[in-house]
């Protein structure tokens, strides 16, 4: 007979005592249980003990999380948080520099713990930290210099134990006073500072910019690009990461009418070129944190082009009106006439015969062209910037198309407007950057003025393709279409630089896209027979198996998880992965991303299967719903999914990627005899079906297939055939 569902299972252990079994009855109050197992043990004074996980997290069970404890489990009888908090507030104002150093050292373990967290913030133990921060530090350092090497890890962990303890969100960052943040700049501007010590003073920073705007204008007042430069010319990719991300909020947060400003000093300050040579060209594989703090610049670089983006062209503007004189003075080599030199109705002639050769569709006052938004004036000075620095190939392009009477010609001014927009919406100028995102393009930083770069690098591919379509005004569209898949193709590969982009383009021919549609069409057509389909459908219960087998076996190799929080750059993992007879789900929380698969034994906790309710998406989780979660953001709804069990329990995820939360939904719903209705399940039964469907309809007419595969032959008793071509 099974146990009941309320009753678990536990070893529990005590320090110099054999474990303990015992069984936990979820019904009985919490404090009822920790009182049996100290009588157990002939301990008195139960309320001062607590039970905890024995494993790397060493969390408090509570009465909230303990339903968490999984038969099996192990847990550890220790002191109750409230009296260790108390013990610990105690020892950090030890006169003993050993005994202080100890006490922040454990400090800093346990404070991880919402539980403990609370219990020490209470004792207003946040409070004691920033005055040991703001009173004691010049104490510790000269000590370091005089004693031991170990005082140096004294700030180290106190600003670990502060970072923990802010972390949970408990106590709200404006409470901070000037001298705490002027001490924590102080770290950060200090040429030679302990790496550990410049980490947190950095995430403490970004934290602090982050989640209080009055934070951010004291902290702004206190660091300044130019300080903070250096930490990006080292070498640990950590710090270099830590320094970014202070840059990204300090920029995020700055008011609008200052980030034109904060973008001119980064330019001063060769921001750009330093991260390419230190961080991007390093020696260095990117990991994905830098990797995601990059694509946060990129997006904050190219959200600057926003308020240009959507300012309309007032055609009664003169000195808007001017640059487009300018376009025409550079086309066609022509200086502004005198006022005397002919006729009015002559000038406009003259006028809306230059404005139609250069593309605008209306002629006579080309400023109209520039009224849509998006692109609005972006548009606009992206073309002079091209007639302006790529002067010859500009020239060429108008001139080119506006000597052609065969209805070939390419509208310059029309093309660039609408390639703007398009580019607008390739790179998301205007959007936020998401919080999951690492989608950084190298070439970005490798000029001063990339978008303008990249645009002009794009409108020559849209002549370019506009000759070899032999195109007229009608097939516009068209043209557009297969330009923005040759830009969407070539960013894909991640050039290293606009040359490579440029060399990537050439070889995306009109041509060569429409061999590669062909190719991939060639899975679509010339299988719509009948025969055809009923073949189809016979094979495809054996394809959708093989998806399934695919997915449990992904499933048993397991997948790292990240838990957000409100500071990305203090993100917890946690790994879980599928039995191999497919019945349990194990998980547990790790220290840091692994390299490879984590074993069964080193994880924790257990799910069964059988126990398994159902698989909810996107806005149904319940982490999604919760206030404020992860801001809602909308590609972490798009990758969040939970699995409910018993009575309103769940465990939640987030997946890395789209293909690995395509992979887990699939494996659960197959797990639950449901239905696999991913994307990259249809995907795979598209690409599996197909090549079945190919192999089976070979003209295989007198060729004899073998039972069994050739033998593999003999190793040649020489090598002395092989060519070195190098």
């Amino acid at each position: 007979m099974p146990p009941p569902a309320d009753i678990v299972k536990v070893a529990i252990e005590w320090p110099g005592a054999f474990p303990k079994l015992m069984e936990i009855d979820q019904k009985k109050p919490l404090s009822s249980i920790i009182k049996e197992v100290c009588e157990g043990w002939s301990l008195g004074n139960h309320e001062n003990f607590a039970l905890q996980h024995a494993d790397v997290t060493n969390f408090y069970i509570t009465e909230k999380n303990r339903n968490e404890i999984k038969n099996g489990a192990i847990l550890r009888l220790t002191s109750s948080p409230a009296h260790t908090a108390k013990q610990l507030h105690e020892r950090i104002q030890s006169s003993s520099m050993d005994a202080k150093l100890e006490a922040l050292k454990d400090l800093a373990n346990s404070s991880r713990d919402i539980t403990f967290a609370q219990e020490f913030i209470n004792l207003d133990g946040i409070t004691l930290l920033t005055q040991m921060v703001e009173s004691g530090t010049e104490r510790y350092q000269k000590l370091q210099k005089i004693m031991k090497p170990c005082f140096g890890d004294m700030l180290s962990f106190t600003l670990t134990a502060f970072v923990e303890l802010m972390d949970h969100g408990i106590v709200s960052w404006d409470t901070f006073s000037l001298a705490f943040i002027k001490k924590i700049a102080s770290y950060v501007n200090k040429t030679a500072m302990d790496v550990a010590v410049l980490q947190r003073s950095l995430a403490i920073l970004e934290s602090m910019v982050l989640n209080s705007h009055d934070l951010y204008q004291k902290v702004a007042q206190e660091i300044t690009i130019g300080q903070l430069i250096p930490h990006l010319q080292g070498t640990d990719q950590d710090i270099q990461t830590y320094t970014i991300a202070v840059i990204n909020a300090l920029f995020l947060k700055a008011p609008v009418e200052r980030r034109q400003e904060m973008s001119h000093i980064l330019a001063q300050k060769q921001l750009r070129s330093i991260i390419l040579s230190n961080v991007i060209r390093s020696n260095k594989p990117i990991n994905a944190e830098m990797a995601h703090q990059l694509y946060v610049l990129q997006v904050l670089t190219f959200n600057l082009l926003e308020d240009r983006m959507m300012t309309k062209m007032d055609p009664q503007d003169q000195a808007q009106r001017d640059i487009i004189f300018e376009l025409r003075r550079i086309a066609f080599d022509v200086e502004c006439e005198p006022n005397n030199s002919g006729s009015i109705e002559k000038r406009k002639s003259m006028y809306t015969r230059d404005y139609k050769k250069l593309g605008f569709i209306n002629h006579v006052n080309p400023a109209v062209d520039f009224t849509q938004i998006p692109p609005g004036m972006l548009a606009l000075d992206n073309m002079l910037y091209f007639a302006k620095h790529h002067q010859d190939a500009y020239i060429r392009i108008v001139l080119e198309n506006s000597s052609r009477e065969d209805k070939h010609e390419c509208p310059f001014g029309r093309s660039s407007i609408e390639l703007t927009k398009m580019l607008c919406e390739i790179l998301k100028v205007g959007e936020p950057p998401s919080e999951t995102c690492h989608d950084f393009h190298p070439m970005f930083f490798t000029h001063d003025r990339s978008f303008e770069e990249f645009f002009c690098i794009c409108i020559q591919l849209l002549n370019k393709t506009w000759k070899e379509m032999r195109a007229t005004s009608e097939d516009f569209n068209k043209v557009m279409q297969v330009v923005k898949e040759q830009i969407m193709r070539a960013l894909n590969t991640k050039p290293n630089s606009l040359d490579q982009f440029k060399s990537k383009l050439q070889n995306l021919s009109y041509t060569e896209i429409l061999k590669l549609r062909q190719s991939e069409r060639m899975n679509q057509e010339d299988f719509q027979s009948r025969p055809i389909v009923e073949l189809r459908e016979k094979i495809q219960p054996e394809i959708m198996e093989l998806i399934k087998q695919q997915r449990l076996n992904r499933l048993c190799e397991g997948t790292c998880f990240r838990k957000i929080s409100s500071r990305r750059r203090q993100d917890k993992f946690w790994y879980c992965r599928l039995s191999p007879n497919h019945k349990v789900l194990h998980y547990g929380d790790l220290e840091e991303s692994p390299q490879g698969e984590v074993p069964h034994d080193s994880l924790q906790e257990k799910l069964p299967v059988a126990d398994i309710k159902a698989v909810v998406t996107g806005k149904e989780c319940p982490h999604m719903k919760e206030k404020g979660a992860l801001k809602q953001n909308k590609e972490v709804l798009e990758l969040a999914f939970s699995v409910l069990y018993e009575s309103d329990e769940y465990l939640n995820f987030i997946a890395p990627d789209k293909h690995e939360y395509c992979v887990w939904t699939d494996g659960l719903n197959a797990l639950l005899g449901k239905e696999m209705g991913s994307d990259l399940t249809k995907s795979d039964l598209d690409t599996l079906l197909n090549m079945e469907m190919k192999l089976r309809l070979l003209d295989l007419e007198n060729i004899q297939i073998p039972e069994a595969p050739p033998p593999i032959p003999k190793e040649p008793s020489n090598y002395d055939f092989v060519y070195d071509c190098n």
